[in-house]
């Protein structure tokens, strides 16, 4: 019997248009766990190459991969910096459900 091989799963390798990074990020953001959301910005960010948001935003590369890793905690500085760099901005609305006041 001929042994299968396989290939680690990539989700960067699929996001090609600024639809399919939209979808994933709302996708990811509808999980409601923060840690998850930066996992999924990193996979955007090198979908996007490192190298380029790394010019962008000013920050070393290698940072760039340790700060979006599973399980990291970036400072908001650097999530503000990579999510303009791909050329996205954070927008607040009320929730569905209502907030404070």
């Amino acid at each position: 019997m001929k042994k299968l091989e396989s290939v680690p799963y990539d989700s960067a390798d699929y996001l090609n248009t600024e639809e399919d990074v939209m979808a994933y990020l709302e996708a990811c953001l509808e999980e409601n766990d923060p840690e998850f959301f930066i996992y999924a910005l990193g996979v955007v960010a090198r979908s996007k190459g490192m190298t380029e948001i790394s010019q962008r935003t000013g920050l070393g590369r290698e940072s760039l991969y340790k700060s979006f890793g599973e399980g990291k905690h970036p400072r908001f500085e650097t999530v503000y910096k990579v999510i303009n760099a791909l050329g996205l901005e954070f927008r607040l609305q009320p929730q569905a459900k209502g907030g404070i006041g």
